[in-house]
């Protein structure tokens, strides 16, 4: 049986395998970066200036009743080649009611944007439907070496309903706007 086509890029980018396991998307998510009304497309890459602020996450499900998990991830810290730190993590969102976006959730770990120092770096946004709302959920002690599948199976979330992911790589100096 042929994978569905939304897996694809996951799979090419090795999404699934390093950062998840193989998954039936079943939830749309739309990320958009504010700054340049720019929508993140798995596998393109943008320059980290241009993500410096929280992006939208719109979530798509059946109503407000379903509740949803964000999870934004970089695989590849402090580099593709040593990867170490893996996985860095960038930002949690739980409580996400379906049919709105992250900002109606409660944010549990604040968003950090993406800055790559070596090479060029995956980063992931990863959405778990919840089985029910959940209380506050306590953040993990470092943003480092954080590993999504854990956090799934220590918050009964089972697998993704959809991900999204994108490239980024350190910027000359005199692009820089942070």
């Amino acid at each position: 049986m042929a994978k569905p086509r939304l897996l694809e890029p996951l799979t090419l980018g090795r999404v699934v395998g390093d950062v998840v396991d193989t998954f039936t998307p079943s939830v749309i998510m739309k990320v958009t970066y504010s700054s340049r009304k720019l929508q993140v497309c798995n596998g393109h890459e943008y320059p980290p200036s241009s993500l410096s602020k929280k992006p939208r996450v719109e979530v798509g499900g059946e109503d407000m009743r379903h509740f949803f998990t964000l999870t934004m991830i970089d695989p590849d810290s402090p580099s593709p080649s040593e990867p170490y730190l893996s996985e860095h993590l960038h930002w949690i969102v739980t409580n996400i009611p379906g049919t709105t976006d992250a900002s109606f959730g409660t944010e549990v770990v604040n968003y950090e944007m993406p800055t790559p120092r070596l090479g060029v770096h995956r980063y992931v946004f990863v959405l778990f439907k919840q089985k029910e709302r959940r209380p506050v959920i306590d953040p993990p002690a470092s943003r480092d070496r954080f590993n999504t599948r854990w956090f799934a199976e220590e918050h009964r979330l089972g697998l993704p309903v959809a991900a999204v992911y994108f490239y980024a790589r350190r910027e000359p100096a005199a692009k820089r706007r942070w």
